[in-house]
C-alpha cells in the first residue's frame, strides 16, 4: 500500500508539471485566447479628489469613442442645477444634456463631463468651481479631450456657476450655452443692487466667446430679465451672442433648449481662438407652431381607426364640428390642432418639451393611409385600418 501511494502521488506531480504544456497544445478554437476588456463607452462613474475630499461624477464617452484610435473629442462641461445636488454621483445625468443625449445621441459626438455639486453647496462657491474644472481637466487628459473645441454649459444654479467660469477662464471656452439663469445668485439678492454694473462685467471678460442662452418667459424662479440683461451687455460690448425666449415656458427650458437640433451643431461650428465675430440676435419662440383651421371635408378625409406598430393598439381619429380629435387606445381623448392639412399636434403639457406630432400619410388617390407620430424622443407609424368609419 504505501508503493501504490508514493506511485499515485508521482503520477499528480506529474500530471502537475505536464498541464502548462497540455494546456497550451489544446486548440484555440476549443479555449479562445482572452480577448481586451470592452471598451466602456456611455454614462460612466468618475471619481475624483479634491483637497483629501473624494467626490463621485459622471462622464459620457460617444459609442465610437476609442481610446487608441489618437483622435481629439470635443468636450462639454456641464454644470446642474439645485435639484441634482448630492454626493452619490448620478442624480445629475436626469435631466439638461443626458436627456437630450439619452433621447438623441446621435446629435451629440461629444465627451461630456457631469461634476455633481454637494448638497451643502453652490456652484459659485470657490471649491465648486475649482472641482468643476479639476474634473474637466482630469476627463480631458483620459478622454482625449479637444482643448481647441471645449465646450461650457449650465442649467439653473449650474448656469450661475458656468456664468463665474465663463467669467474667470475666458479663453477657454470655445464656446457657451447657459438656460434658465443670469449672473444675479438666487441665495445673494443684494447682488441686486450691483444691476447696473455687474452684467457689463462678465460681458467684457467674455468677450468674443460665443454664447447663446436659453429662457422661459414665465420663469418665476430665476426671471428672465436675468437672460435680457446679460443679452444686452454682451451686445453692447459687440459680443457674438444669441438670446432665444420660450413663450409660455416656465423655469424648466433646458428640455426644450438641449433638444434643439441646431445646438450640438452650433457648437462644433466653434473653436478656439474664437473668430472676431460681433453677433446679437433675439427670438422669441411660440410654444406651439401657429394652427391653422381646416374644412370639414378635410378633416373628415383623416377620420378612421389607426393599429400602432404591434397591431394591438387602436387609435380612433374623428370630427366633431371644426376640430379633429384623437381617441387614444387607452381611451383618452385629445383635441388635435392643425398645422397644415396634413400635420396636427397635440398640445402638450405647460412647457411643450415633448409635444406630440401627427402627420398624416396619403396614398395617390390622396386618401389617409398612415400616420407618422413622434415627439422629441421616437417616432412611430400607425396604419390606418382598411375598413374605417368615424370612430364614434
Amino acid at each position: 500500500m504505501p508503493s501504490l501511494c508514493r506511485i499515485s502521488l508521482a503520477c499528480s506531480v506529474m500530471a502537475t508539471m505536464l498541464w502548462p504544456a497540455v494546456a497550451r497544445a489544446i486548440p484555440e478554437k476549443a479555449h479562445p485566447a482572452k480577448q481586451g476588456a470592452p471598451q466602456d463607452t456611455g454614462f460612466l462613474n468618475r471619481r475624483i479628489e479634491l483637497h483629501g475630499i473624494a467626490y463621485r461624477f459622471q462622464v459620457y464617452l460617444p459609442e465610437d469613442w476609442r481610446r487608441d484610435d489618437g483622435k481629439r473629442w470635443p468636450i462639454i462641461l456641464f454644470l446642474h442645477g439645485r435639484g441634482e445636488r448630492g454626493s452619490e454621483g448620478m442624480w445629475q445625468t436626469q435631466i439638461g444634456i443626458a436627456e437630450a443625449v439619452r433621447n438623441h445621441p446621435d446629435r451629440w459626438p461629444f465627451v461630456i463631463v457631469m461634476p455633481q455639486c454637494p448638497l451643502s453647496a453652490h456652484w459659485t462657491d470657490p471649491a465648486m468651481l475649482e472641482l468643476a474644472i479639476a474634473a474637466l481637466d482630469q476627463e480631458s487628459a483620459e478622454f482625449h479631450g479637444d482643448p481647441a473645441r471645449t465646450y461650457l454649459t449650465g442649467l439653473s444654479m449650474g448656469g450661475y456657476g458656468a456664468w463665474e467660469l465663463a467669467r474667470d477662464h475666458p479663453h477657454r471656452w470655445a464656446a457657451i450655452v447657459i438656460a434658465a439663469s443670469g449672473v444675479f445668485w438666487s441665495y445673494e439678492p443684494d447682488r441686486w443692487q450691483q444691476a447696473s454694473t455687474l452684467p457689463a462685467e462678465y460681458a467684457r471678460a467674455v468677450g468674443l466667446t460665443p454664447v447663446w442662452l436659453f429662457h422661459g418667459s414665465l420663469d418665476t424662479t430665476v426671471l428672465p430679465r436675468q437672460s435680457e440683461l446679460m443679452f444686452d451687455a454682451l451686445k453692447a460690448e459687440g459680443g457674438n451672442i444669441r438670446f432665444w425666449l420660450y413663450q409660455g415656458v416656465l423655469h424648466d427650458c433646458w428640455t426644450l433648449a438641449y433638444d434643439e437640433p441646431e445646438l450640438p451643431r452650433w457648437l462644433l461650428a466653434h473653436r478656439t481662438p474664437v473668430a472676431p465675430e460681433t453677433m446679437a440676435e433675439f427670438l422669441m419662440i411660440p410654444l406651439h407652431p401657429p394652427t391653422i383651421k381646416l374644412t370639414a371635408a378635410q378633416l373628415d378625409s383623416l377620420a378612421g381607426q389607426y393599429r400602432e406598430p404591434n397591431a394591438h393598439g387602436v387609435a380612433t381619429i374623428y370630427r366633431e364640428g371644426d376640430q379633429l380629435f384623437e381617441k387614444t387606445p387607452g381611451g383618452e381623448v385629445i383635441g388635435l390642432e392643425a398645422e397644415s392639412a396634413d400635420s396636427f399636434f397635440r398640445p402638450g403639457d405647460l412647457t411643450g418639451a415633448h409635444t406630440v406630432h401627427l402627420t398624416f400619410e396619403r396614398d395617390v388617390q390622396g386618401r389617409a393611409t398612415a400616420y407618422v407620430l413622434h415627439d422629441s424622443r421616437h417616432e412611430e407609424r400607425w396604419v390606418k385600418a382598411v375598413a374605417s368609419g368615424t370612430g364614434r
